[in-house]
């Protein structure tokens, strides 16, 4: 009798085993398949964003026309892989496991540059650079509008609560040094409650393209663009995004951590819930700079 309890409680302990080893194995698989998947999708050695991320399996990037806005965000340069986010007073940010890029682009000491300020900086830069100097202009939080051609010929404005006046109270300076004290206005009057008010609204996922943003306006709000895409012979597309944050700090292209099997890229919807790093966006809408 004794005999047959020890070859039952061997074989009990085997089965159990057995029964074990079989879901662990399938969650590793499902992890290193996950995994790999997600380093694959990543070169380290790149310093863009377009060959940081390589296209996944049987997409291949969208064409847009040299110069364009969208050519520009793509090809946008990235420091060396690995390098942190860094807040405006040069501490270390407290999270760092949502981006696999940081953008080569200065975070001011002065703590102005937000998630909004940044996407702001990076459309005014390319208009200055593409000779669209004349374009370069935004919305106060009051809805007036305040424009870099103005701001250089000496136009200032005078704030009393929501009531906007301008007149010409400085002398005349086209410089980059004057043209980042006119971002720095940009800065403190405007926001995402602004650009969701200013900017044209996308309404279709079918539409959306390079340079769109994804937008919740308010105080707090949030803002990311989207910088790159890839489509298949389906016409499904997927985007790459990027952002700014509060406190103002490095521009950091996201992961997407609810879907390591296709991250960084993000397949997009309008009107649902979309996860980007540390913020989420609870009823998504789309936006284009005009």
């Amino acid at each position: 009798m004794k005999k047959l309890l020890i070859i039952f409680f061997v074989i009990a302990s085997i089965v159990a085993i057995a029964l074990q080893f079989k879901p662990f194995k399938e969650t590793v698989s499902y992890v290193s398949k996950s995994i790999i998947s997600e380093e694959n999708l990543i070169n380290e050695d790149s310093l863009t964003i377009s060959s940081r991320v390589k296209a996944p399996k049987d997409f291949k990037r969208v064409n847009y026309s040299k110069g364009s806005f969208e050519e520009y965000l793509r090809n946008y340069k990235l420091k060396p892989f690995g390098s942190k986010i860094i807040n405006y007073d040069d501490s270390e940010y407290y999270w760092q496991q949502g981006h696999v890029g940081i953008l080569n682009i200065p975070v001011p000491k002065n703590g102005l540059q937000q998630c909004a300020d940044a996407l702001i900086r990076i459309r005014s830069e390319y208009l200055w650079d593409s000779n669209k100097k004349k374009e370069i202009g935004f919305n106060f939080t009051s809805g007036h509008y305040c424009s870099w051609k103005k701001y250089a010929q000496g136009y200032r404005p005078k704030i009393n609560g929501n009531k906007v006046t301008f007149s010409k109270t400085a002398t005349v300076n086209h410089t980059k040094n004057n043209f980042y004290k006119y971002l720095n206005l940009i800065y403190m009057y405007s926001g995402t409650l602004s650009l969701s008010q200013e900017l044209k609204s996308v309404t279709s996922i079918k539409d959306l393209r390079i340079g769109d943003v994804l937008i919740k306006g308010g105080s707090p709000g949030h803002i990311v663009i989207l910088t790159d895409q890839v489509v298949n012979t389906k016409g499904e597309s997927l985007f790459l995004l990027f952002q700014g944050n509060t406190p103002a700090q490095s521009v950091h292209l996201v992961k997407n951590l609810k879907n390591n099997l296709i991250s960084p890229w993000y397949s997009l919807k309008t009107n649902t819930v979309i996860p980007v790093s540390n913020y989420t966006f609870y009823d998504s809408k789309f936006a284009r700079f005009k």
